[in-house]
């Protein structure tokens, strides 16, 4: 394909990040796999083991402690694992010590599998590739909020939100008194609980909000500034000690006089009154820190003994114990910088400090010197990655695990315990089986198309565990919000009730170590924009004034209008270029990869660009894939980081390509063919290159599902129309040419997955076998000696696909043959039919049938014992070539390095301890074969220690691709001689894949890249299809009354421009809100020679007239979407019925029939139909006697019709009796 030629004019500022280090970055820091142990940061999974290590004993005397963590290598591989239906996991082992004064015991105990992550971002569970979804959560930390009461006035509050843990709130009253709420439950005056965390007096807590000072006097004028003042504690007489002043009373003149002549020369009053603390004051009855917290105590603990000790310790396991309490490196980041403060990031409990300068903070709030947090804002809501959801799953099984250790260590005698007896694995492995198999954050990946699965990892839900549930989210939740600015998709949501709810990172967007979104900009410096990229969160973009992507710059980066528009906060100023900080880099940062996929998207209607971006990933990978002739530029990126091409990954010659492997120089690369995908869609890979073709590394050297030369193919480029068309296109039906269908323009390949499983049962074992009682030998024609079809066969609904026979129970027998049964033993005529046929709906050929069976003992046969060794042969020589190969590199390498070169001690082999190669003495190309015998880890050259370590590492890493192989070598000897993995009680399993081609027909849903989205209504033969003047018959013809109304004119743009470069044999990609101009699309249809207004006469297949308008025709991107008419299309006659009521069950899954509910019945109530209304709701529905009557009828051919009594009027009468009515139905005698 040549080069898109591209039609924006704004400059690349920045590469777009890899688009799915959303996930392998999270988890590769969760994992520190290729860390080593000792250099392991403290995240992820070793924070957790830190957190819950030393486990202590009662006494003391004996402690658990945590080493370091292994991670084993998976049993099986990749597709192997998706093959099996296995999940792709590694054994987790970890290194514990148990300690007590007299010895030390270490020993390494395994914990279970841990699933790990594909490299494109995805996990295989029991076979099904799924992805965890990121999750979009409010963040740890305080925020202020208000709320009006129905009288008008506004209560302000603070909520301390930790990142686990017990709330705190802070709260005014109607009489403006500030009150604590602790863990969502009663309220209480806010110093009781100030007094309780440790300010003792009420004068320290004064202290801390308004400040003391001593006024001092030695007259009575003096004392005159102290009126007005609020005084800080109760004045009382020294004489009497009667009061002679409460504690926080305005001092009148009054005042004043009594404290001078009762001899009072200095008192203490507030700095700044504060009214809301005093009439805290004035509420709380209490004086002593003592009991403040036994009143806390008997408020959260009300019935049990308040004692000061459990007061203390419940308030500390409340806010102050790490293992109960954590606000997270998150929370004290929004703390600190919410407030102000410089605490350590790795204070994670509330300090008295903490809570101190929240309520300052709240009084500034009420004072109105301070504004409300907005908490749909980004800077207020973070996102849980993969790694964060998995750390939390841990620390739920290891706080299980701490529970029940501490148990153990009680009742064992630990002098002579091993670590492993006290630690219990099932905790583990179960909390983690439960979140990848059962969480709502793990779902089934969705493999429609390489688009879909990237954008299903890209993905970000407000609902899960700890987040909003659909129900309770109001509509500010699911608004766009101004920070979702280059960081959310405004676009990119699902239509239906979880709209705003599910979102998608935008392009350019990344995750950083708080988990906050953080998206790039050019920094602006002096009025001129620098080529230097700052990443910025929500919250630090609000301080700064940002211009757009196309603001005009000069070749220096210097605006070139006096005023510029920008974005600050959520306005849109015009300001004067020294006012500007930074620029955005991109046009496209705004929107998601689906939406930046979709060129002229500036001229859609955000609800059409919606439906735009959903339905491009329900693309049908086609047969023959084509990529668009207008393109946005990233259709390369989607192929390659979607994992959907294969990449070379070094650079080198093309040794030789087969259809299902590629070998560049010694690199050998496996192509998957006709795969099935989740979604049923069918995954071939095809190669790109040629034999001796020289190639790039990072270059695309195979096509994949939906690509095409290594971009992103969804569709094909359609010769359209804009016209009515006698009818047939009227709303949104479409008109298709039947060349279309001829040419295989849309045809797909879907493949089906059919599974069945022989068990061991209580009455004894069920069979795959041929032989089937009751089945005639045509039914059997495509099936082997096993029971199991061929490959290649053609299938129908009802053919069997896998014959199986299971015993009969005992209560199906008839007394006559279980005396049979008892005399004789067990007969042929014990079994019944259980086999695997093909539901209706589905046909097409067998294209793979895999058998998995349980290894009961060793071959006894000759033969049997030669396969199986041929088959260990045959793996031990694909290995041994792998590593020769690998030897020969290696071996070349350190030609290169080696040869000539001097040593400074001699090289001795490691077996017999000869000299290989003595010091001093040039080394020659035949010395190197000798090294394999050696231990290059004590190789020493001459003057030359660079060399020497590079010659190390060249060493160490062809060791470890040995050891690899080695490894996979042995584990696929193993899997020969033990047979497979099957679940308890499974002895054989059989799946069958059944593919079809699926041509394009009516009904089947297509659409364009706009959320122009139709069914075809009808295929008309080429020659009755309107024709340009050329001759050239147009392919689709659209309804021109689809565009107006819902304002997507992009398609309209695209039509005009896809005509031009089409006529011009040019690919073009047009930039999301940089894309080509309506001057350029004229020139390019100029240049083309076509008319300017993209408008011609078309003349009428069928009469050979010319239409009375021009018709505006060129080419459209469309897409066949996955909903499918054979998928939806269904017909019962005779089917299962309901338990209760006795009427035909529903739903195609149910092979249900249709309902005829009430309103149809009206209808043919008007019509007074009353003998199809009759037949309707008896003998076709309810009427069980009737209707095995009317099929006997039928089938003996006499059409009588007798109804009987539903059995819906029996459960009405039985329903009736349920509440005590006696109600009988009565025969009357005719």
């Amino acid at each position: 394909m040549s080069e898109r030629q591209n039609l924006g004019r704004l400059p690349e500022g920045v590469d777009l990040p890899d688009l799915l280090e959303l996930q392998t970055q999270s988890f590769a820091d969760f994992l520190q796999m290729d860390v080593p142990r000792t250099k392991r940061e403290n995240v992820g999974l070793q924070e957790v083991f830190n957190e819950v290590f030393p486990i202590e004993n009662t006494g003391g005397t004996h402690r658990l402690e945590f080493l370091h963590y292994t991670l084993g290598k998976p049993k099986y591989d990749l597709w192997e694992s998706q093959r099996r239906g296995l999940t792709y996991a590694a054994a987790l082992k970890v290194k514990l010590r148990l300690r007590s004064a007299k010895e030390m015991r270490e020993q390494e105990v395994y914990l279970g599998d841990l699933p790990l992550m594909t490299p494109t971002g995805t996990f295989i569970i029991n076979g099904d590739e799924r992805v965890i979804v990121s999750q979009l959560h409010r963040s740890p930390g305080v925020s202020f909020e208000e709320e009006v009461h129905p009288n008008g006035k506004r209560l302000y509050s603070a909520r301390i939100i930790p990142y686990r843990g017990a709330w705190l709130e802070f709260e005014f009253d109607l009489t403006d008194v500030l009150y604590a709420v602790v863990d969502r439950r009663r309220k209480l005056p806010v110093t009781v609980f100030l007094r309780a965390i440790g300010f003792g007096t009420d004068e320290d807590i004064l202290k801390e909000f308004c400040g003391i000072e001593t006024i001092k006097a030695d007259s009575l004028a003096e004392f005159k500034p102290a009126i007005g003042r609020v005084c800080a504690a109760a004045i009382t007489d020294p004489a009497t000690q009667a009061v002679l002043v409460p504690r926080l009373e305005e001092l009148t003149k009054d005042h004043v006089t009594l404290l001078w002549n009762a001899e009072i020369r200095q008192i203490k009053v507030l700095k700044k009154a504060v009214p809301e603390i005093r009439n805290t004051f004035a509420k709380d009855r209490l004086k002593t820190r003592e009991d403040s917290m036994l009143d806390i105590f008997r408020r959260l603990r009300p019935g049990d003994p308040a004692t000061i000790a459990s007061a203390q310790s419940l308030l500390t396991r409340f806010f102050f114990d790490p293992k109960t309490y954590d606000l997270g490196r998150v929370g004290r980041y929004m703390l600190n910088r919410k407030l102000g403060m410089t605490t350590d990031a790795e204070q994670k409990v509330l300090d008295a400090a903490t809570v101190v300068r929240v309520l300052q903070a709240l009084l500034e709030l009420k004072a109105g010197q301070r504004a409300v947090d907005d908490i749909d804002h980004l800077g207020n809501r973070r996102i849980r990655t993969i790694g964060e959801l998995l750390q939390n799953q841990f620390r739920i099984a290891f706080s299980r695990v701490d529970r029940s250790c501490r148990e153990r260590m009680t009742l064992y005698e630990l002098d002579n315990t091993m670590p492993h007896q006290l630690v219990n694995a099932k905790l583990v492995s179960s909390v983690i089986r439960d979140f990848f198999g059962r969480s709502q954050l793990s779902q089934f990946m969705d493999q429609t198309n390489p688009l879909a699965e990237m954008t299903h990892k890209r993905r970000l839900s407000a609902l899960g565990p700890g987040g909003l549930s659909r129900k309770r989210a109001g509509f500010e939740v699911r608004d766009v919000h101004y920070s979702h600015y280059g960081r959310i998709c405004p676009i990119e949501t699902p239509e239906g009730p979880n709209i705003g709810l599910i979102a998608s990172l935008s392009t350019y967007a990344r995750i950083n170590r708080h988990g906050f979104i953080e998206t790039p900009y050019r920094k602006v410096e002096r009025s001129r924009v620098t080529e230097a990229i700052e990443y910025l969160s929500a919250d630090v973009e609000d301080r700064y004034a940002i211009a757009q992507a196309n603001a005009r710059v000069d070749k220096q980066g210097r605006f070139q209008d006096k005023v510029v528009p920008c974005r600050h906060k959520g306005d849109f100023p015009l300001l004067p270029p020294e006012k500007i900080d930074y620029m955005d880099v991109s046009p496209r940062q705004l929107v998601s990869v689906a939406a930046a996929l979709i060129p002229f998207l500036e001229h859609d209607d955000a609800n059409r660009a919606l439906m735009g971006s959903n339905m491009q990933r329900q693309g049908v990978p086609l047969l023959f894939p084509e990529a668009p002739l207008i393109g946005t530029g990233i259709e390369l990126r989607v192929a390659r980081d979607s994992g959907a091409v294969v990449v070379a990954q070094e650079a080198g010659i093309v040794r030789a390509v087969q259809s299902d492997q590629i070998t560049i120089d010694r690199n050998v690369y496996t192509l998957r063919k006709f795969i099935r995908s989740n979604a049923s869609t069918c995954v071939n890979q095809r190669p790109l290159v040629a034999v001796g073709q020289k190639v790039r590394a990072g270059e695309v050297i195979a096509d994949g599902a939906a690509t095409k030369d290594g971009e992103l193919a969804l569709g094909r480029n359609i010769l359209v129309a804009f016209m009515p068309w006698r009818g047939y296109n009227f709303e949104d039906a479409i008109l298709i040419s039947e060349t279309l269908v001829k040419q295989d323009v849309f045809t797909s390949i879907h493949i089906e997955e059919f599974e069945l499983e022989a068990r061991d049962t209580r009455l004894g074992n069920e069979e795959i076998t041929r032989d089937i009682p009751n089945v005639g030998e045509e039914a059997l024609k495509d099936l082997d000696e096993a029971g199991i079809i061929r490959i290649g066969a053609e299938v129908h609904p009802g053919d069997i696909l896998v014959g199986k026979v299971v015993p009969k129970s005992e209560t199906e027998l008839s007394p006559e043959e279980r005396l049979l049964h008892a005399i004789f033993g067990e007969k042929a005529g014990d079994v019944r039919d259980a086999s695997l046929t093909v539901p209706p709906g589905v046909e097409g050929i067998i294209v793979d049938v895999k058998i998995f069976s349980r290894k009961k003992v060793k071959p006894s046969t000759k033969e049997g014992i030669a396969a199986e060794q041929q088959q260990i042969e045959e793996i031990r020589r694909y290995f041994q070539t792998q590593i020769n190969a690998i030897k020969r590199d290696r071996l070349h390498k350190l030609a290169k390095l080696l040869v000539g070169q001097k040593l400074s001690h001699g090289i001795l082999d490691e077996a017999t301890g000869a000299t290989l190669i003595p010091y001093h003495h040039p080394i020659k190309r035949a010395d190197l074969v000798k090294l394999e015998r050696a231990d290059l880890d004590d190789l020493h050259i001459e003057s030359n220690p660079e060399l020497e370590e590079e010659v190390k590492r060249l060493c160490r890493v062809f060791r470890d691709q040995i050891d690899e192989l080695a490894y996979e070598e042995d584990r696929e000897v193993d899997r020969i001689k033990r047979g497979d993995e099957l679940p308890a009680g499974v002895l054989k399993k059989v799946v069958v894949y059944v593919a079809a081609k699926r041509k394009i027909q009516v009904g089947d849903k297509v659409a364009g890249r706009h959320g122009n989205k139709g069914v075809i209504a009808k295929i008309v033969p080429e020659e009755d299809m309107p024709f340009l003047p050329d001759g050239t018959p147009v392919e689709v013809v659209l309804n021109p009354l689809g565009v107006p109304s819902r304002m997507n004119v992009g398609q309209i743009l695209e039509t005009h421009l896809g005509w031009a470069v089409k006529a011009l044999g040019l690919h073009v990609a047009s930039p999301v809100f940089d894309g080509a101009r309506e001057s350029e699309i004229r020139e390019l249809l100029k240049k083309a020679g076509l008319p300017e207004d993209g408008r011609i006469q078309l003349r009428d297949g069928l009469t050979g007239d010319p239409f009375d308008q021009k018709v505006t025709v060129g080419y459209i991107y469309i897409m066949k979407l996955a909903h499918l008419v054979d998928d939806k299309i269904h017909a019962r006659s005779i089917g299962p019925y309901s338990l209760v009521t006795q009427q035909p069950l529903g739903g195609k899954a149910q092979f249900g029939g249709q309902r005829f509910g009430e309103m149809e019945v009206w209808a043919l109530e008007a019509y007074g139909a009353a003998y199809t209304l009759q037949e309707l709701l008896t003998v076709k529905s309810d009427d069980v006697v009737g209707r095995t009557r009317i099929y006997e009828s039928i089938v003996k051919g006499e059409h009588a019709l007798q109804a009987g009594t539903p059995e819906s009027f029996n459960v009405l009468v039985k329903e009736l009796q349920s509440l005590c009515l006696d109600i009988r139905t009565e025969r009357t005698k005719a």
